[in-house]
């Protein structure tokens, strides 16, 4: 693996670029939580997948998060929100503009080699699963 970023050369990235990585970085902790979980048939894997990855879901998980962002991570976060791009035709576009900052926090945080601080948003988000997914 490459040296990690500081945090100067890691804000130097694009807010698309850090949510790019931190969708990567995301998808793989929620596939190993649900594999973790229950050893089950991959298409009920894949299922639950689509429901803690979707849009509305990360979204949901954002406004979790914010009061347990640092400064800089909420920064990274806005940054990411306000970002262009384009939502998939099935996501509303507020939720997929909060998604984006989601996953540039992720991103961000992995570029810097933040491991121990990406599985302790994740773990906030897992254990607040059930009812994110009623508020998604």
């Amino acid at each position: 693996m490459e040296k990690m970023l500081t945090e100067a050369e890691a804000k130097q990235y694009s807010p698309l670029t850090l949510a790019f990585l931190g969708d990567s970085v995301y998808e793989i902790l929620v596939r190993e939580a649900i594999v973790r979980e229950a050893n089950t048939p991959v298409q009920k894997l894949h299922s639950a997948k689509i429901r803690l990855v979707c849009a509305g879901f990360q979204a949901a998980a954002a406004k979790l998060l914010a009061e347990h962002l640092t400064e800089e991570e909420s920064a990274v976060y806005r940054r990411g929100r306000n970002a262009g791009g384009t939502p998939s035709k099935n996501a509303d576009p507020a939720e997929y503009r909060q998604a984006t900052g989601l996953e540039a926090v992720f991103g961000y945080l992995q570029l810097m080699g933040q491991t121990e601080r990406i599985e302790t948003l994740f773990r906030i988000i897992w254990e607040n699963r059930e009812s994110l997914l009623h508020n998604a």
